[in-house]
């Protein structure tokens, strides 16, 4: 039974409920790939799939429009996979458990997966039908988006002629993108040593923070768990002897981690103490964050007495200090006229793990100026050496840089003027897009982003507006028509 067939534009939205009950996250999209593929042949579109999965999909003018220049419209294919910590949905397997309420489509406590299925449903409209019209089509839906721009990095942009380039990975409705920043992923790798060690053993878990994406929602200064488990720990070992036994935190680099967990040892004599310690710290906490964050808690359970490997006093001394020391969040604002209130530079530490004999901590930098994300990039590989650690990084993608002279963007900001009533914002995002890796590889090439409202991306709270959607469809279709 369809949960979403009634909504208009149908075509719209029934494929957005097909992509849904696919599994595609981040490395899982070759069903989602095939899907695509299908598609354009059952329509007798010339289809491209290349090793990755990345799909290019092409389709010639309407009438009137067979010697226009060609347009790209462009999307990616794989979601953040984020759950509520009650959830059992297998995000390997799973069909998302959609739903509608009033103006919001969302997913029954994990992500939605709207950034960025509905740009792959909206470009899909598009060549399902022979109604509309615009010039000839190249769409490209690339795979792995979130964990790197890996797909669109390994595109052969030699199979795409067009110039003029619709990217439809962004957020807010009536907010039109016209640069983004590059970024890199960072990893800290730590050897750790262990020794057999006996106490009462304590289960704490930091939860309820509001998380988010690590590039556009930085600015807010949510709390990062992993950084504030940093300072947990700290703060135990300035009261008493503390033994680490567990330690997690985060789920992926590019979402500000909602939760972070560690199990430690301490002493009979202790027990008391540390519970009061833990609680102290947890108000303490509480009142840095009363402004943004009002539901954080830190959860601490006597376990009893136990006998585990712990880590010893000097591989924990290191990742302590490593926690403490690393850069968290905004580093610095942009300065640039017109470009004030951006963040020119970040940083977000989304992924804590001790597995075996290694610690590790995996870090999304962003920077729309390259020599300060290189330079950022650069003290943590120094701190990593404080300590003996590895320090790696992957995943380099560059920046999009604004474009004064566009075509496009005029006649998307007098359209859209046109519909609502009201002028468009337009600015530079501080996050990836993969307009970058497009900048990049096809300039000069004329560039614009805009999308329907999506709240909550990359959270299991995650929703889609319904009318927002049907605007920014339309707002395509006018777009299209308009670019003889």
């Amino acid at each position: 039974m369809s949960i979403l067939g009634d909504i208009e534009p149908k075509n719209v939205f029934k494929f957005f409920e097909e992509i849904c009950a696919i599994p595609h996250g981040s490395g899982n999209v070759k069903q989602l790939s095939e899907y695509l593929k299908k598609f354009a042949k059952d329509r007798k579109l010339k289809v491209r799939q290349e090793p990755c999965g990345n799909i290019i999909i092409y389709k010639d003018a309407s009438a009137g429009y067979e010697k226009s220049p060609a347009v790209c419209i462009q999307g990616h294919m794989d979601m953040v996979c984020e759950k509520a910590s009650d959830s059992r949905h297998n995000f390997k397997k799973d069909p998302l458990p959609i739903a509608v309420m009033d103006d919001e489509v969302f997913a029954k406590g994990t992500t939605l997966g709207a950034d960025d299925g509905i740009a792959l449903a909206m470009a899909m409209a598009v060549l399902d039908s022979d109604e509309y019209a615009h010039p000839p089509l190249e769409v490209v839906f690339t795979v792995d988006e979130e964990v790197g721009m890996e797909g669109a990095k390994a595109l052969d942009f030699n199979a795409i002629k067009a110039r003029r380039v619709i990217n439809l990975d962004s957020e807010n409705e009536g907010v039109f993108f016209v640069s983004c920043a590059g970024g890199l992923r960072g990893n800290i790798n730590l050897d750790v040593e262990y020794k057999q060690h006996s106490g009462i053993e304590y289960d704490v878990v930091i939860s309820g923070l509001n998380g988010g994406h690590s590039g556009e929602m930085i600015d807010r200064y949510n709390a990062n768990a992993i950084i504030i488990m940093g300072r947990l720990l700290r703060f135990l070992q300035s009261r008493m002897k503390i033994r680490i036994l567990e330690l997690s935190g985060g789920l992926m680099d590019n979402a500000i981690p909602r939760e972070a967990g560690c199990h430690l040892h301490v002493s009979k004599e202790n027990s008391t103490t540390f519970e009061d310690t833990v609680a102290e710290f947890e108000q303490m906490i509480k009142n840095e964050y009363r402004a943004n964050e009002s539901n954080i808690m830190i959860y601490c359970e006597n376990l009893g007495m136990s006998t585990r490997p712990a880590l010893r006093s000097g591989s924990a001394k290191d990742i302590v200090f490593l926690l403490r020391t690393v850069p968290d969040g905004v580093i610095k604002m942009c300065r640039d006229e017109g470009q004030e209130g951006l963040v020119e530079t970040s940083l977000n530490f989304g992924i804590m793990r001790l597995d075996d004999d290694k610690f590790t901590l995996e870090a999304a930098l962003r920077s729309s100026v390259s020599t300060q994300k290189y330079a950022l990039s650069d003290r943590l590989r120094l701190l990593a050496d404080a300590v003996g650690a590895d320090y790696n990084e992957k995943g380099d993608y560059p920046a999009w840089e604004y474009n004064s002279e566009s075509e496009i963007l005029p006649v998307l900001c007098r359209l859209y003027e046109e519909q609502c009533g009201e002028k468009p914002v337009i600015k530079g995002i501080h996050a990836g897009l993969e307009c970058g890796v497009i900048y990049h590889a096809l300039k000069p090439v004329d560039i614009v982003s805009f999308g329907p409202t999506i709240k909550g991306a990359h959270t299991p709270t995650e929703t889609l507006s319904v009318e927002s959607t049907q605007r920014t469809f339309r707002l395509l279709l006018d777009l299209l028509g308009e670019l003889k």
